[in-house]
């Protein structure tokens, strides 16, 4: 087998640091605004006296590679020299098959940077590396006094590689798409749209034009996950073409493909799309099995693959009484991203059908870098002929009981009439929630009303959003 040139791979690793050359002057990074997860981040990654190394995971195009490179820059002006920093993109065909470790040495060859002295290395697009947690896990144990970052898109397969080989070594981070609220500062308007009144350990907030938060919310929808398609015109505009067929060619047919070994590869897009089409949907494997001919043990491993590179999140069902089901036979299946629907079909409109279903997915994708995620789940149970469900449940881990339930709804209708909220209500009072309001999004309408007892309190969508993504960003309870 031909190898590569040693200076031809120099040659790449020095135009990939410019940094090195003292001649050279910042900024080094593609857009100057930051991630609300910068600073979290930054502590992580840049805390030397933690021997550990930061596994940075998330879904494509959500900003992975600018925040490390904001990193790189943040630690140029206060932590390291320059020639102690280095970068590698592991997807460069250049480094195909390289070992980390084998990077490294080149990197000392040229660095002149003490090997015992503080250094950072990032490892950009590490999954694309066989047994890459073995190799960093060596590494990460010879050099105490270096930090090294890996980052990747197939999030779910890095973290359990992290799991089972980087015990003790290895602290994982999660970037998601980005918030409702990052999007707003991202677009220059957060102070103007947004007012904050503190209550407690909980941040709350109020806007003082809800029609101009509306509008905002359905841009957000339709191309604002994305960091490259806010600050850049050109993709807003064909979202379809930069960002659609990203995720279609790049995630569906070359990442997961390569990962896992996966021979039917439309059969996967078959799937990825139909729960694309109707995210929030209820899936049943016996159904999707029976629809498409394939089988459920083969459909439940897409799944598992497409949750892999965070495409989709499941969510559990409970019933009535807050309980999970034994076999999970049932869930519902978000996209990680409201705007994927939009760049892989169409844009959404303000009446769109489809609007009741992607704002639930908005704000299921608030949560995702939340511990908390895992502990809410919707509920539907059968009462009488009819079948109940409510959105958003919220099983306390400690009591294994409900603790708070909602309902989205993109209307104002249900605050002149709130006894149609007959399913929230019934489950309120099956579970002590009488207590404590419930709650159910509204399109524009703050309130609150009773029924049987129940207080449900009303607000808009836009802002509920708005609140989860800056509180759980900010550490604060949602």
């Amino acid at each position: 087998m031909l190898e590569v040139a040693e200076e031809d791979i120099l040659k790449s690793l020095r135009r990939d640091n410019p940094w090195w050359n003292a001649l050279v002057e910042g900024p080094f990074v593609t857009y100057t605004k930051r991630r609300g997860y910068f600073d979290p981040f930054r502590q992580s990654a840049l805390n030397f006296q933690v021997k550990r190394s930061a596994i940075l995971m998330g879904p494509r195009r959500v900003g992975k590679t600018v925040l490390l490179q904001q990193i790189i820059e943040s630690a140029i002006e206060k932590v390291l020299p320059r020639n102690c920093i280095l970068y590698v993109s592991l997807d460069t065909p250049l480094y195909s098959g390289m070992s980390l470790e084998k990077l490294l040495d080149l990197y000392e060859k040229v660095s002149r940077c003490d090997p015992a002295a503080r250094r950072l290395i990032v490892f950009d697009e590490v999954q694309y590396l066989k047994d890459w947690e073995i190799h960093l896990k060596v590494l990460t144990d010879k050099h105490p006094n270096t930090r090294f970052i890996a980052s990747g898109s197939a999030a779910a397969a890095l973290r359990l590689k992290s799991h089972e080989s980087g015990a003790g070594r290895f602290t994982d981070f999660y970037l998601p798409p980005l918030t409702f609220a990052e999007f707003l500062d991202f677009s220059d308007v957060e102070k103007e749209l947004i007012q904050p009144e503190p209550q407690g350990r909980t941040l709350r907030y109020k806007t003082s034009n809800i029609n101009a938060l509306n509008t905002q919310f359905l841009n957000y929808l339709n191309y604002g996950g994305y960091p490259e398609a806010v600050l850049n015109e050109d993709i807003r505009k064909n979202s379809q073409r930069y960002l659609g067929r990203d995720i279609i060619d790049k995630v569906l047919l070359r990442d997961l493909p390569s990962l896992y070994g996966i021979q039917d590869i439309q059969e996967l897009n078959r799937l990825f799309t139909t729960i694309a089409y109707h995210s929030g949907g209820e899936i049943s494997l016996e159904a999707l099995a029976s629809s498409s001919g394939v089988a459920k043990n083969t459909i439940s491993k897409y799944l598992e693959y497409l949750e892999a590179a965070f495409l989709i999140v499941r969510v559990r069902r409970v019933d009535e009484n807050g309980k999970t089901f034994k076999k999970t036979m049932q869930f519902k299946a978000y996209l990680s991203n409201p705007s994927m629907r939009a760049a892989l079909f169409a844009p959404l409109a303000e009446d769109d059908p489809a609007m009741g279903a992607m704002v639930e997915t908005a704000i299921f994708s608030q949560w995702f870098h939340s511990e908390q995620l895992r502990t809410i789940h919707y509920a539907r149970w059968k009462s009488g002929r009819q079948h109940r469900e409510v959105d958003l449940v919220r099983v306390d881990p400690a009591t294994l009981r409900p603790s708070w339930a909602y309902e989205v709804k993109w209307s104002d209708r249900f605050v002149d009439q709130p006894g149609e909220l007959r399913a929230l209500v019934e489950f309120a009072l099956k579970n002590g929630l009488d207590r404590t309001p419930v709650g159910a999004t509204t399109k524009t309408r703050t309130s609150e009303s009773t029924v049987d007892g129940v207080t449900i309190r009303h607000f808009p969508c836009a802002l509920h959003c708005y609140q989860i993504g800056r509180n759980v960003i900010e550490g604060r309870p949602a």
